[in-house]
């Protein structure tokens, strides 16, 4: 073990704020590392500290060497990786930790508060949401600090005695403010450079920080559906998504968003097909063109919603499924910004082929007899499919049947059990059963999930679509149109399609959502955050080189390209740095003046304060000359000051006892007593 006593005689502060700020930065990760993991760097940090006050015992380097292999075996077995975002950060405030156990120097405290600014990129890295940015500012103003402390505190030789090192803590040599305010002057100043950065420096295609992150729970709808499954989302009131019209935007009863569309039935479950055995069905586009931007929240999903119907994939790593569905190639982990076009009105130019028939028309032959007797008696006494619809859209709003989240458990039939029996539930419900009896009946028919309607935010003129919008509905075909939309939810609840959910059911979401909306203010105060939130998202964090270039036109750059870029990219770094060197030269004092100027300074502004100022030209001589043709009555006290001033300034090199004759002139100075000026002296 290393003796505490050497370490104790180390200046304090400096250690106090690099370990200040090695601790935020461990905090800035506390929600997403292991409790232990902080727990551990914590203790290590004030382990630290107490060695430095108090004569604790510091581990030794056999001691950090076995720590820091048992922390590593941690981390590989929480993660099974040492490579990506979350094992590198968990390795960092580990290994940190301990080096801040071996500080001894302050090259070893530049070292700590250097892993503070990577823990703090790697935080940026993680998470760039606005409510994080004031964090980020503040960590990064901490390290600045903390970077002056260390590098204006005089380092101690161990191996001196205290009174040889200067004072133990550092007082009186850069005290906290002085460092909070060169801090924070050191980041003003670099404010304009990272302006210039975000401006001109180019921009290449794509993402740049493409980092391996962690798994995280999925939020949002899936690829299955059972009896109740969407419900469970209406207690959630997190955003899914944001959608800003060009235009107009449909009216309420047009607002679904397609999601996952759901084939296959076991009688109980639906589920996505994984894999698509018939064409794309073509369209013909009727109506108006709705042209809007949307932006995901990360929800480890591959679902890109857009209006229904979509007219193309709005990228190149999203394909446009067979059944108009948005696939990505790989899970949304990050905000996901696309713009698309839609019409809510379509129709099929080609028949339904064979194979996509018998897959939309296909049902488990053993399972809910009652639904397929109920189907098969309905349509025998019906002309045409269509008028088979409206048969079962009446049965449903004539039947006694009521939109409730409270639904009860359905047995093995669901779909018998809920027509025959219970007759009470929300969307799912009411999909499930109405595609069940068509497909009983042979149309074809099939489940589709997404969201419907959105709040307004009148602050950012967007819809905010929450997990609590989530619904779903169905499609079924009809010969001379193709696929069309009908929501059989919309029959028993007819203000579905034109309020949301927390509207309808005030007791559907979870107590935190009906306190949100409980109160008009609060639920403005929200809105304006979430529409600044979204302008960060949109102008901050995507500011991609398309985004650039729009900037740049409107600053009057016509067609910047990246030599362009970087040229005014340089311009504007040699006038940042012209602009700094600038300022530090203001702000440089000058040679501090010696003791005897110091002495004559205030010999001149006693002779001033009575009139007796001395003129720019005058040297010592000339102006005692000066003040005894003006005051004769003060000259035989104020001219052997002078004259001695000249002998000790101008006199030749400095003897062994000029201190002392310097001491003697400040004493005689400080004594000297002009009194006022008489009325005859003074000057006109």
């Amino acid at each position: 073990m290393a003796s505490a006593g050497s370490i104790s005689r180390e200046p304090l502060r400096p250690l106090a704020w690099a370990s200040a700020a090695l601790g935020c930065g461990v905090l800035l990760h506390a929600d997403r590392v292991p409790p232990w993991a902080s727990g551990i760097a914590i203790a290590f940090i004030l382990w630290r500290l107490a060695g430095a006050v108090r004569p604790v015992g510091l581990p030794g380097a056999v001691v950090r060497t076995l720590l820091a292999v048992l922390l590593v075996a941690a981390v590989f077995a929480r993660f099974h990786t040492l490579n990506g975002l979350g094992p590198g950060t968990l390795l960092l405030i580990l290994m940190s930790a301990i080096k801040l156990l071996e500080t001894r120097t302050r090259r070893d405290q530049y070292i700590a508060v250097g892993g503070s600014l990577f823990l703090l990129l790697a935080a940026c890295l993680d998470r760039q949401s606005l409510v994080r940015t004031p964090l980020y500012l503040l960590q990064t103003w901490l390290c600045c600090s903390a970077l002056a402390v260390i590098a204006y505190t005089p380092e101690r030789n161990p191996a001196l005695p205290p009174s040889a090192a200067g004072p133990a803590s550092g007082a009186g040599v850069f005290d906290s403010r002085a460092a909070l305010r060169l801090g924070a002057r050191a980041l003003l100043y670099a404010l304009p450079l990272a302006v210039v950065l975000f401006v001109f420096f180019p921009r290449l295609p794509g993402s740049f920080w493409a980092l391996p992150r962690a798994e995280e729970a999925l939020t949002g709808l899936s690829d299955t559906m059972s009896p109740g499954s969407i419900s469970k989302l209406t207690s959630s009131y997190d955003i899914a998504f944001r959608a800003r019209f060009d235009g107009s935007p449909p009216p309420p009863g047009e607002r679904y968003w397609r999601g996952p569309v759901l084939h296959d039935f076991d009688g109980y479950t639906w589920r996505r097909r994984r894999d698509s055995f018939y064409r794309q069905q073509p369209l013909e586009y009727l109506g108006a063109a709705y042209r809007y931007h949307v932006s995901l929240e990360p929800s480890q999903q591959r679902w890109w919603f857009s209006l229904d119907t979509v007219d193309r994939a709005p990228d190149a790593k999203v394909s446009l499924a067979y059944d108009y569905e948005l696939i990505a190639a790989e899970p949304i982990t990050e905000t996901t910004s696309y713009d698309a076009t839609s019409h809510t009105t379509t129709r099929s130019t080609e028949p339904l082929s064979k194979l996509a028939r018998r897959i939309d028309s296909a049902l488990p032959p053993d399972r809910n007899p009652r639904s397929r007797q109920l189907a098969h008696d309905m349509r025998g006494r019906v002309a045409s499919d269509a008028a088979f619809v409206d048969a079962i859209l009446d049965f449903l709003r004539t039947g006694g049947f009521v939109y409730s989240l409270d639904a009860p458990l359905l047995g093995y039939d669901s779909v018998d059990d809920f027509l025959f029996r219970s007759r009470v539930g929300f969307c799912g419900h009411y999909a499930s059963a109405f595609v069940t009896l068509m497909r009983a009946a042979g149309v074809p028919a099939r489940v589709v999930t997404g969201y419907l309607g959105g709040e307004w935010n009148a602050i950012g003129d967007y819809f905010v679509i929450h997990q609590s919008d989530a619904h779903s509905w169905a499609e079924v075909w009809l010969e001379g149109r193709g696929w069309a939309r009908v929501d059989p939810t919309a029959v028993v609840e007819p203000d579905r399609l034109n309020r949301g959910i927390m509207d309808l059911l005030p007791d559907a979401g979870s107590r935190s959502a009906r306190l949100m909306r409980s109160s008009p203010w609060l639920t403005r105060a929200l809105q304006r955050w979430d529409a600044a939130n979204t302008w960060w998202n949109d102008h901050v964090l995507k500011f991609d080189y398309h985004s650039q270039l729009n900037l740049l036109s409107r600053l009057g750059f016509r067609s910047p390209d990246l030599q362009t870029l970087g040229w005014a990219f340089v311009a504007g770094l040699l006038a940042w740095l012209s602009w700094v060197a600038w300022q530090v030269g203001r702000m440089t004092p000058g040679p501090r003046p010696d003791r005897l100027a110091r002495a004559y300074a205030r010999l001149c502004r006693k002779l001033a304060a009575v009139g007796l100022a001395r003129l720019p030209h005058h040297g010592p001589i000339a102006y005692a000359e000066a003040v005894t043709e003006i005051r004769p009555d003060v000259a035989p006290r104020v001219r052997p000051l002078l004259t001695r001033y000249a002998e000790l300034r101008y006199g030749g090199p400095a003897g062994p006892s000029h201190a002392t004759d310097v001491t003697s002139f400040e004493r005689a100075v400080a004594r000297l007593s002009v009194g006022k000026t008489p009325q005859r002296h003074r000057r006109t």
